[in-house]
């Protein structure tokens, strides 16, 4: 392999990367438009550099000619995910698409690695489309709690530093950290259903005081200044309760307000806004 063709070979595998953030991070948009929780907090990829997967290679005793064969971790997914409840959904979800072939599942959840590790691995085929054709190139997806990606990410630092040998001492201190990340998600766990209402509760009152404000602002072409004004001082009012119930109470008025000023534009479609006139 000369080394002026390592960027035709890394191509396919950036596009592959670039396509599937785009994906999964519009399926957790999704979720959110239609007004659920997401299981799915953030997403990243990377393309191993090539200094990365040439001394992967030389670890493991990989020749050339089988580096796209043998290498599974040169296009790379993060999916960070806020309970571990949710990876199970993630994986699930990933499972189900048509445009990934699943070819290996690693778990370090139930059973974390020595050194603490804890992950969700899918190793898949995604097919690219290139200049040259199509491509089937292999990805590896790792789904974990943010707590798991702090601690996966710090031993990874320490790990670049030592050249895989970390002392023993700074060891203990990561199986340590490790156990107080995992009762900790044990611990958000238990309050998760709350955690979800709330988070689900922001995002609906977000939602309806946005609706209610364009509400108000249309009637400014259709209803006096001074009865839009009432109208605006009595949501200000209803939004210092802090009460979903109430607003959602009040975007229904306003709803019924709005519809009447519709219904009065169509009988009389040339009429000016009352608050245009002298």
């Amino acid at each position: 392999m000369e080394i002026q063709l390592w960027s035709e070979i890394l191509h396919p595998y950036e596009q592959a990367v670039a396509e599937l953030v785009l994906k999964f991070r519009c399926l957790r948009a999704e979720y959110k438009k239609h007004g659920l929780y997401s299981p799915i907090e953030s997403v990243s990829g990377r393309v191993k550099s090539i200094s990365s997967i040439l001394e992967k290679m030389q670890r493991k005793g990989v020749p050339m000619d089988q580096m796209e064969e043998k290498i599974e971790d040169i296009a790379g997914l993060r999916i960070i995910c806020q309970f571990v409840e949710d990876i199970e959904k993630v994986a699930r979800d990933i499972e189900a698409r048509e445009d990934l072939q699943i070819l290996v599942r690693k778990d370090y959840l139930g059973k974390q690695k020595k050194s603490g590790y804890r992950s969700y691995h899918i190793i898949a085929l995604y097919k690219v489309q290139t200049i040259d054709g199509s491509k089937n190139v292999k990805v590896e997806i790792q789904i974990r709690t943010m707590g798991m990606n702090f601690w996966a990410t710090t031993e990874h630092h320490l790990q670049y530093k030592y050249k895989g040998e970390i002392p023993e001492h700074i060891s203990v201190k990561l199986q340590e950290a490790s156990d107080a990340l995992m009762s900790l998600d044990r611990e958000m766990s238990e309050v998760r259903s709350e955690i979800i209402d709330a988070m689900n509760d922001y995002r609906t009152q977000t939602r309806i005081v946005k609706e209610i404000l364009g509400s108000i602002e249309n009637l400014y072409r259709v209803a006096s200044e001074r009865e839009v004004k009432k109208i605006q001082d009595e949501f200000y009012e209803v939004f210092r309760q802090d009460n979903l119930e109430e607003l959602k109470r009040f975007q229904k008025q306003l709803d019924i307000i709005a519809e009447g000023y519709r219904a009065q534009s169509l009988e009389h479609p040339i009429l000016e806004p009352q608050g245009s006139r002298p």
